[in-house]
């Protein structure tokens, strides 16, 4: 009867995978706080819409005409 040794696999562990979770988790992490923290806070705040143009004309409108050059 012969003995079988099962010795295992050279193991090179380079952590490839941690370095990538750790890379997306960060990229995540700064697109929070760039774009969804501030859009957060501003939803939360009652604050005036500043998107309304006001624009004040006179009633009156003197029309100079202007002639052609030649």
């Amino acid at each position: 009867m012969s003995t079988i040794i099962n010795t295992p696999a050279n193991k090179q562990d380079s952590f490839i995978g941690l370095i990538i979770t750790l890379l997306v988790v960060a990229i995540v992490a700064v697109l929070f706080f760039v774009y969804a923290l501030p859009a957060i806070q501003n939803t939360s705040q009652d604050q005036e819409d500043f998107t309304t143009i006001e624009v004040n004309t006179p009633a009156v409108i003197d029309e100079i005409p202007v002639e052609p050059q030649e």
